[in-house]
């Protein structure tokens, strides 16, 4: 298998791709999703720019992977919002199932 390749941003920095989990205590929900800015992101969902989170502000951050390429991080992403991937949510936080 060949290396994925890696996109540079500004500077000749590698842009980071990242997998982050949100909870709203108002709601009692978590939210998954995926950036390349996450503190952008974060603050979006809090100001009420994203249709779903703006019912659960305020929203905190809980978790979160970063990943080189974007494939890798939309693939965990992707599993993250199954049946297997709510297993290990609920493994990472200790919750029982």
């Amino acid at each position: 298998m060949r290396p994925r390749r890696t996109r540079l941003g500004r500077g000749g920095r590698h842009i980071m791709y990242y997998v982050y989990i949100l909870y709203s205590k108002n709601l009692n929900k978590k939210y998954i999703g995926s950036t390349t800015n996450l503190r952008v992101r974060i603050s979006e969902h809090n100001s009420g720019k994203s249709n779903f989170s703006s019912k659960g502000m305020p929203w905190k951050l809980i978790y979160y992977e970063a990943f080189l390429n974007k494939t890798d991080a939309l693939r965990e992403e992707k599993f993250l919002k199954t049946g297997k991937g709510r297993e290990r949510i609920k493994y990472l936080f200790g919750e029982v199932a």
